[in-house]
């Protein structure tokens, strides 16, 4: 995964004044630090400052979230973070990858899901074959930067999230060099995931803001705008995070439903 050969470095050149933070490795041994954390809740609108820097710096802006209070703020400062869950994302065709997961379930289940009898009402109107990706979207110039900043002002405003510098070409990538592994139970290998979000980002404007111990939150610029347009969204989505409709909405066009006019995507996994 491509790294700057210094990430210190590249802090220390930082057009923005950062406030108090520190390096993370993969553990305390490990002398190659993967990301950089502040150490208090991220401040207003620095957030947006470090997003625009990014080409400039090459570090992405991540709104971190830990799996609850405390001292070692997981999976961030905890030793959690494991640059052996990814592989390169660029080796893989996101479609593929959809459709495996639709089709044969998640490394948790060797039988795959898709082709029990039960599920079927809650997959409808698709079937046990995968129906084929959503098609793209027009986004307007700027609109998904300007969705993402958005985004990331309103988390801060309700939740509190550290902000996160990791050296990597989008926040799809920025997953894999820092070694989370949030969708273990679904995925084991983040960089099939961070293919996947890579993608959404080409075809929908979608960015990564915040991750937690096993969430995600994107922002969309153009959120589909009829129940008809959600659908294919929604099969998606269900094929990358199943648990949104198994254990969540129970049927796929009540996810799609809530896809209508959303501006926000939230993943979370079991």
């Amino acid at each position: 995964m491509t790294q700057p050969l210094d990430l210190a470095r590249a802090l220390a050149v930082l057009p923005v004044p950062l406030p108090p933070g520190r390096l993370v490795g993969a553990d305390a041994d490990d002398p190659e630090p993967l990301l950089w954390i502040s150490d208090a809740p991220a401040t207003p609108g620095l957030w947006a400052q470090l997003h625009r820097a990014h080409p400039e710096t090459g570090l992405w802006p991540l709104l971190l979230e830990p799996l609850e209070a405390g001292p070692e703020f997981r999976p961030w400062l905890s030793g959690e973070l494991d640059p052996g869950y990814a592989s390169e994302p660029d080796l893989y065709d996101p479609a593929a990858l959809l459709r495996t997961w639709w089709e044969g379930g998640g490394e948790d289940d060797d039988e795959g899901y898709r082709d029990e009898s039960e599920h079927a009402d809650a997959l409808a109107p698709y079937g046990p074959a995968w129906p084929g990706a959503a098609p793209a979207v027009v986004v307007p110039d700027g609109a998904a930067d300007a969705e993402a900043r958005g985004l990331a002002d309103v988390l801060q405003s309700v939740k509190e999230v550290r902000l996160g510098l990791i050296p990597a070409r989008s926040g799809a990538h920025a997953l894999a060099v820092c070694g989370w592994g949030g969708p273990l139970n679904h995925e084991g290998d983040t960089g099939k995931i961070a293919a996947v979000l890579a993608d959404w980002e080409r075809r929908f404007g979608a960015q990564v803001v915040e991750v937690g111990f096993d969430t995600l939150q994107l922002s969309v610029p153009v959120p589909p705008a009829t129940l008809a347009d959600a659908l294919p969204v929604a099969a998606e989505h269900t094929a990358f995070c199943p648990d949104l409709v198994l254990q969540g909405t129970g049927t796929l066009t009540a996810y799609a439903e809530q896809l209508v006019g959303s501006h926000q995507w939230s993943f979370w996994w079991d």
